[in-house]
């Protein structure tokens, strides 16, 4: 796991070198163990390491193969890089390095863009090569690995997190209008290519781009999740069912359990997911499992830690635990770093707890298995059952379902509200709906359910927990591991009927009969639960006065972004309930968080 960064001309002028070092800068918590640059001719790579595998100086990046003509920089972990070496081996490849990243570099050589549907595991990177300086940049099937990029007529600069290419210069700041749509429609998820800004875009998920030196571009969709019903599979049981996603979870975490020559840990919530994960890692052999816990200051009656819960795994597995309390005042008072370490504006107030449990995490291990992607693969969110049921009623009334019944549940105010909440340079159509209905109605999809479930897992939670995961972690150099969004699980359980998912035991039925008898039933039979964020959960108080604070301010009146009356509204009454969005979330939270954002990153 590491920062990755270039800046490509392609009016034949030679990239600024203190332009890459200024990005640099930006990516250093990302990989603090090294730093490298390369450049040649128009194009210039930085790169920040964090060492995880092939701990010499032999993996350090940019890695340039002089034989192969080919250079590459390169964020994330190929599980399969083992079984790809020793094929390319057999093909007369020859490796001076022990890690995955070279792996790569001789995958491109030799299968061209092709190599993506190689790799298994979590990336983005790109390669240049310097026989025509053409390059080819690359993200992971479903996101894991973000990948930033602005491009004009003149240069095309990429980077790893928003605040790099920032760094860069010459990046139009503007807010995007369809960008800041999504933003307070859909739970601050900007789905890929778009940002908040207009200079700013991101690769999509399982996308290729290759551009040339005269800055022709050509992106390539190389993966698609179909979630549809195998033929093969139409005589599976129940138990057939739930033996094959118990051996493709357990596989998943043996994969990045294996490929780490430093010791792996477990983030442990409490929850169902996280405490899986502990189970089968005590399935696969592992003695010492390292497990770690946050806990925040209870407030009345509202409990700031699920320690009853994660003490009981703790105990049955006996692992070598550890276990934070922070004050509840620390919330507050480190936000704005948190605020600082996020590559786009994210609302959800658990991004302030993974990055305080990120600070401690990263003092005793460097990799951790975490459980992001369950309730999107498996359904454990309380709102897909609603959308199931509004769509089956309007299948009883002949009516196709797309975003009526999606919309209701998840979005956090109707498009008419959103007119009222911006002011009129932002007014424009309906962007949200009109992305969530192309979405919805894509092919290969059987019931509305999969088409929800597909939608969440390769679009909506790439720009939610999983950015914040990623972002919180790695503000700390801690690698975050997600064996839930192992691409062959996610293939296996879009094939799933729908009543394994929302069964008989609730949400995540064929994960709870994978978990009984492997963590406690209080575990597995608990309602489901949220990282527990008493300071943030409520608006009043402290949390109240800086919400009032920001959203009054000079610079925020002058953006000229939000209708002040709506902001009044808010402010007077912000936990009523026509103030709080679908998801139980605060919308004067959302808009105080975009701002506090937008003066973190954009008016410095």
């Amino acid at each position: 796991m590491c920062g990755i960064c270039g800046d490509y001309h392609f009016d034949g002028s030679k990239p600024n070198l203190n332009v890459i070092d200024n990005m640099l800068k930006k990516l250093e918590r990302r990989g603090p163990d090294n730093k490298g640059l390369f450049h040649e001719g128009p194009i210039a790579l930085g790169h920040r390491r964090l060492s995880i595998i092939d701990l010499s100086e032999q993996s350090n990046q940019p890695m340039v193969d002089n034989e192969l003509q080919l250079a590459l920089v390169f964020n994330g972990t190929i599980y399969n890089y083992p079984e790809l070496r020793k094929e390319l081996s057999h093909k007369g490849y020859r490796f001076f390095s022990e890690g995955d990243s070279e792996v790569i570099l001789k995958a491109y050589a030799h299968w061209g863009e092709q190599c993506v549907e190689h790799l298994h595991g979590m990336f983005a990177f790109a390669i240049v090569d310097l026989r025509d300086y053409s390059l080819f940049v690359a993200r992971d099937r479903l996101g894991i690995k973000p990948l930033y990029y602005s491009l004009d007529n003149n240069r095309f600069v990429f980077a790893s997190n928003m605040q790099a290419l920032l760094a860069a210069g010459h990046i139009n700041k503007e807010i995007n209008p369809i960008g800041l749509h999504h933003q307070l429609t859909l739970h601050a998820v900007i789905p890929a290519p778009d940002t908040i800004l207009e200079g700013v875009k991101k690769l999509a998920p399982g996308t290729t781009l290759t551009i040339d030196a005269t800055g022709g571009m050509q992106y390539h969709r190389y993966w698609h999740l179909k979630a549809i019903r195998d033929p093969d599979k139409e005589s599976w049981t129940e138990a057939n069912w739930t033996d094959a996603i118990h051996q493709s979870l357990l596989g998943a975490v043996k994969k990045r359990l294996a490929i780490a020559d430093v010791p792996v840990g477990v983030l442990l919530s409490g929850g169902l997911d996280s405490s899986l994960l502990v189970a089968l890692l005590a399935e696969a052999g592992v003695e010492d499992i390292r497990t770690f816990s946050i806990g925040f200051n209870d407030i009345g009656n509202e409990q700031g830690s699920e320690f009853d819960y994660s003490d009981q795994v703790v105990e049955r597995y006996q692992t070598v635990h550890h276990k934070y309390m922070i004050p509840n005042q620390a919330v507050l008072e480190r936000l704005p770093e948190a605020i600082e370490h996020m590559a786009e504006p994210m609302v959800g107030q658990d991004a302030v707890a993974f990055y305080l449990l990120s600070e401690k995490v990263s003092q005793e291990v460097k990799v951790v298995q975490s459980g992001q992607g369950a309730d999107e693969v498996f359904a454990g969110y309380f709102w897909y059952p609603q959308m199931v049921e509004a769509a089956r009623n309007r299948d009883r009334r002949k009516k196709n379902c797309a975003v009526s019944c999606f919309a209701p549940y998840y979005f956090d105010r109707h498009h008419d509200e959103f007119l009222q909440s911006v002011t009129s340079p932002y007014h424009g159509q309906d962007h949200t709906s009109e992305l969530v209905n192309d979405l919805l109605t894509a092919p290969y999809a059987d019931d509305f359910l999969d088409r929800v479930l597909r939608m969440d897992t390769t679009t909506l939670i790439v720009d939610d927990p999983v950015k914040r995961v990623d972002n919180m972690t790695m503000a700390w150099g801690l690698e975050a591991r997600v064996p839930f969004l192992d691409h062959q699980l996610v293939e296996l359980a879009a094939q799933m009927p729908a009543q394994y998912k929302i069964g008989q035991h609730g949400a995540k039925h064929v994960l709870k009969s994978i978990a009984r008898g492997k963590i406690p039933d209080a575990v597995i039979d608990r309602p489901k639960g949220y990282f527990p964020m008493p300071a943030l959960k409520y608006v009043r108080g402290e949390f109240l006065d800086m919400m009032t604070d920001v959203l009054n301010s000079k610079r925020c009146r002058e953006r000229g972004v939000f209708e002040a009356a709506y902001i009044q509204r808010l402010l007077k009454n912000p936990e009523s309930e026509e103030n709080m969005t679908r998801l139980k979330g605060s919308k004067l939270w959302h808009m105080a968080l975009l701002e506090m954002w937008l003066q973190t990153h954009i008016d410095t």
